[in-house]
């Protein structure tokens, strides 16, 4: 087999050049890290279920008309994508307070929001992805104000799609974080969801019982990291041999 050209190594993920043109293959480890990397550790099968729920997330956004980067899945840890142009902005949205909002604001974990909050971080590890505000975008150039309507817009979508199907097998959606890219088709632009959508960058909460099955069980050692992902996947049927009811993605 011949030797793929790596194009970038994340903490996650390892991009490399793809067999199409346009494409890129993505390619998810299995590492685990927190705190801007502070912590780190090997999570068996943890790539594995972020390949199949990243698949799952993304094919449902397409079934809605939400753009995005997704092609296929190649394998059990690789998945097909298109090349895009990656706006230097980490988006987040919160229903819930939690984490660092919890932290600043000083705001209960757990307290439902009045509506939903989109917080944009620049994306820089050495700096920590700082949180910046549409006045740092625009005066830096990251992204037109146009952008920023189309990136409110499809994290707002993302949300609606997102927490609908989270709530249909009990799971309470409490935050997340995408990344947005850009594609040109000739001389017009447009902007996708990229990256992937999976408990690493979800904070996902039991509704009955409040459990954490996301990360967080990684950052505060609260279990097995890998048998909270194999929940979601297995509520959501994304495992094989499931008893659970997978839901149906309506248009």
């Amino acid at each position: 087999m011949a030797r793929r050209k790596k194009i970038y190594e994340g903490k996650a993920k390892i991009l490399y050049e793809g067999t199409e043109p346009g494409t890129i293959v993505q390619y998810f480890k299995d590492d685990a890290t927190a705190f801007n990397a502070e912590k780190k550790d090997v999570i068996d099968g943890k790539g594995v279920l972020n390949n199949r729920l990243s698949e799952y997330f993304m094919t449902g956004l397409t079934q809605i008309g939400v753009p995005n980067h997704f092609i296929r899945r190649l394998n059990m840890r690789e998945q097909l994508v298109r090349n895009c142009e990656i706006v230097p902005l980490e988006v987040i949205v919160r229903n819930y307070a939690a984490g660092t909002m919890s932290k600043r604001l000083g705001i209960a974990e757990g307290t439902q929001l009045p509506r939903p909050i989109v917080e944009y971080c620049y994306k820089d590890d050495s700096l920590g992805d700082p949180l910046v505000t549409e006045e740092h975008i625009a005066a830096f150039g990251w992204a037109s104000q146009q952008d920023m309507d189309d990136i409110l817009s499809l994290a707002l979508r993302v949300n609606d799609f997102m927490s609908g199907v989270m709530l249909a097998v009990g799971i309470r959606l409490v935050d997340f974080k995408i990344e947005i890219g850009r594609v040109f088709d000739g001389d017009y632009q447009r902007l996708i969801v990229a990256d992937e959508i999976s408990p690493d960058s979800c904070r996902l909460w039991d509704i009955e019982t409040g459990q954490k099955l996301d990360k967080d069980v990684f950052r505060r050692d609260l279990g097995n990291l890998t048998d909270a992902y194999s929940e979601v996947a297995r509520r959501l049927g994304v495992l094989p041999n499931s008893n659970v009811t997978k839901p149906t993605l309506i248009n």
